[in-house]
Protein backbone atom coordinates (compact mmCIF):
# COMPACT_ATOMS: atom_id res chain seq x y z
CA UNK A 1 0.00 0.00 0.00
CA UNK A 2 1.28 3.15 -0.77
CA UNK A 3 1.96 6.35 1.76
CA UNK A 4 -0.19 8.80 1.69
CA UNK A 5 2.04 11.83 2.34
CA UNK A 6 0.27 15.51 3.71
CA UNK A 7 0.37 18.14 1.67
CA UNK A 8 3.55 20.09 1.23
CA UNK A 9 1.81 23.68 1.82
CA UNK A 10 -0.01 22.76 4.87
CA UNK A 11 2.82 22.83 7.65
CA UNK A 12 4.48 25.83 5.62
CA UNK A 13 1.26 27.97 6.36
CA UNK A 14 1.22 27.32 9.57
CA UNK A 15 4.83 28.42 10.10
CA UNK A 16 4.22 31.21 8.34
CA UNK A 17 0.98 31.93 10.24
CA UNK A 18 2.92 31.95 13.72
CA UNK A 19 5.76 34.11 12.71
CA UNK A 20 2.94 36.54 11.35
CA UNK A 21 1.18 36.66 14.89
CA UNK A 22 4.67 36.55 16.70
CA UNK A 23 5.87 40.20 15.00
CA UNK A 24 2.49 41.67 15.41
CA UNK A 25 2.50 41.05 19.20
CA UNK A 26 5.87 42.46 19.63
CA UNK A 27 4.95 46.32 19.67
CA UNK A 28 8.21 48.23 19.63
CA UNK A 29 8.04 50.71 22.64
CA UNK A 30 10.95 52.77 22.36
CA UNK A 31 9.42 55.82 20.24
CA UNK A 32 6.79 56.08 22.91
CA UNK A 33 9.08 56.06 26.00
CA UNK A 34 11.13 58.47 23.92
CA UNK A 35 8.10 61.18 23.54
CA UNK A 36 7.08 60.52 26.97
CA UNK A 37 10.86 61.58 27.63
CA UNK A 38 10.51 64.93 25.33
CA UNK A 39 7.23 65.74 27.60
CA UNK A 40 8.99 65.02 31.04
CA UNK A 41 11.51 67.27 30.31
CA UNK A 42 9.69 69.82 29.21
CA UNK A 43 6.58 70.25 32.03
CA UNK A 44 9.81 70.28 34.03
CA UNK A 45 11.20 73.25 32.40
CA UNK A 46 8.07 75.09 32.21
CA UNK A 47 6.66 73.83 35.76
CA UNK A 48 8.52 76.81 37.63
CA UNK A 49 8.21 79.12 35.30
CA UNK A 50 4.16 78.64 36.22
CA UNK A 51 4.55 78.94 39.82
CA UNK A 52 6.66 82.53 39.31
CA UNK A 53 5.05 85.17 41.28
CA UNK A 54 5.61 89.15 40.48
CA UNK A 55 9.02 90.93 40.55
CA UNK A 56 9.13 93.23 43.40
CA UNK A 57 12.14 93.75 45.19
CA UNK A 58 10.99 94.93 48.96
CA UNK A 59 12.50 97.55 51.18
CA UNK A 60 14.64 96.30 54.36
CA UNK A 61 13.49 96.45 57.76
CA UNK A 62 15.23 95.12 61.26
CA UNK A 63 12.42 94.48 63.07
CA UNK A 64 10.17 91.97 61.37
CA UNK A 65 7.40 89.38 61.85
CA UNK A 66 6.58 86.12 59.83
CA UNK A 67 3.41 86.02 58.57
CA UNK A 68 0.88 83.05 59.60
CA UNK A 69 -2.05 81.86 57.50
CA UNK A 70 -4.14 82.62 54.37
CA UNK A 71 -3.67 86.58 53.92
CA UNK A 72 -4.50 88.98 51.07
CA UNK A 73 -1.35 90.76 49.97
CA UNK A 74 -1.23 93.59 47.35
CA UNK A 75 1.48 94.06 45.32
CA UNK A 76 3.13 97.03 43.65
CA UNK A 77 5.55 96.23 41.36
CA UNK A 78 8.10 98.58 39.57
CA UNK A 79 5.97 98.30 36.65
CA UNK A 80 3.39 100.42 38.61
CA UNK A 81 4.57 103.89 37.16
CA UNK A 82 3.70 102.86 33.61
CA UNK A 83 0.24 101.25 33.39
CA UNK A 84 -0.69 102.00 37.46
CA UNK A 85 -1.72 98.06 38.01
CA UNK A 86 -1.13 96.38 41.35
CA UNK A 87 -1.86 92.85 42.07
CA UNK A 88 -4.43 91.49 44.59
CA UNK A 89 -3.28 87.96 44.72
CA UNK A 90 -2.29 86.68 41.16
CA UNK A 91 -4.87 89.14 39.63
CA UNK A 92 -3.85 92.32 38.21
CA UNK A 93 -6.07 95.11 39.36
CA UNK A 94 -5.99 98.98 37.85
CA UNK A 95 -5.60 101.38 41.15
CA UNK A 96 -9.34 102.98 40.13
CA UNK A 97 -11.03 99.61 40.85
CA UNK A 98 -8.95 98.45 43.64
CA UNK A 99 -10.96 99.43 46.46
CA UNK A 100 -13.83 97.90 44.96
CA UNK A 101 -12.18 94.23 44.67
CA UNK A 102 -10.99 94.93 47.98
CA UNK A 103 -14.62 95.39 49.20
CA UNK A 104 -15.72 92.01 47.93
CA UNK A 105 -12.99 90.33 48.86
CA UNK A 106 -13.43 91.47 52.58
CA UNK A 107 -16.79 91.02 52.86
CA UNK A 108 -17.07 87.30 54.06
CA UNK A 109 -13.96 87.75 56.14
CA UNK A 110 -13.76 88.48 59.66
CA UNK A 111 -9.99 89.40 59.71
CA UNK A 112 -9.73 92.57 57.44
CA UNK A 113 -6.27 92.58 57.21
CA UNK A 114 -4.18 92.85 54.06
CA UNK A 115 -0.29 92.76 53.89
CA UNK A 116 1.25 95.41 51.40
CA UNK A 117 4.26 94.62 49.23
CA UNK A 118 5.68 97.51 47.16
CA UNK A 119 8.72 97.46 45.05
CA UNK A 120 11.89 99.34 47.23
CA UNK A 121 12.19 101.68 44.09
CA UNK A 122 8.82 103.30 44.25
CA UNK A 123 8.05 106.83 45.86
CA UNK A 124 6.35 106.78 49.38
CA UNK A 125 3.47 108.69 47.78
CA UNK A 126 2.68 105.58 45.78
CA UNK A 127 2.35 103.57 48.34
CA UNK A 128 -0.30 106.13 50.32
CA UNK A 129 -1.95 106.24 47.36
CA UNK A 130 -2.23 101.99 47.02
CA UNK A 131 -3.13 102.62 51.09
CA UNK A 132 -5.78 104.98 50.56
CA UNK A 133 -7.64 102.87 48.02
CA UNK A 134 -7.44 99.64 50.88
CA UNK A 135 -9.18 101.89 53.51
CA UNK A 136 -11.65 103.17 51.30
CA UNK A 137 -12.27 99.05 50.27
CA UNK A 138 -12.72 98.83 53.86
CA UNK A 139 -9.34 97.11 54.78
CA UNK A 140 -8.75 97.73 59.07
CA UNK A 141 -4.86 96.73 59.16
CA UNK A 142 -2.30 97.48 56.04
CA UNK A 143 0.91 95.80 57.12
CA UNK A 144 3.83 96.95 55.08
CA UNK A 145 6.00 93.56 54.39
CA UNK A 146 9.72 94.24 54.30
CA UNK A 147 12.82 91.80 53.72
CA UNK A 148 15.42 91.34 56.63
CA UNK A 149 18.60 92.86 55.79
CA UNK A 150 21.34 90.97 54.49
CA UNK A 151 24.46 90.58 57.19
CA UNK A 152 28.03 91.02 55.88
Amino acid sequence: MPKVMPQAAAPGRAARGRRVATTLAEINVIPLVDVMLVLLIIFMVTAPMLQRGIDVRLPVARNTQTVMGERVFVDVPRSYTQDRRVYLGREPVRLEVLSERIRQLMLNRTDKQVFLRTDASLSVQTMIDVLDRLKAGGVVDADIVTDLPTSR
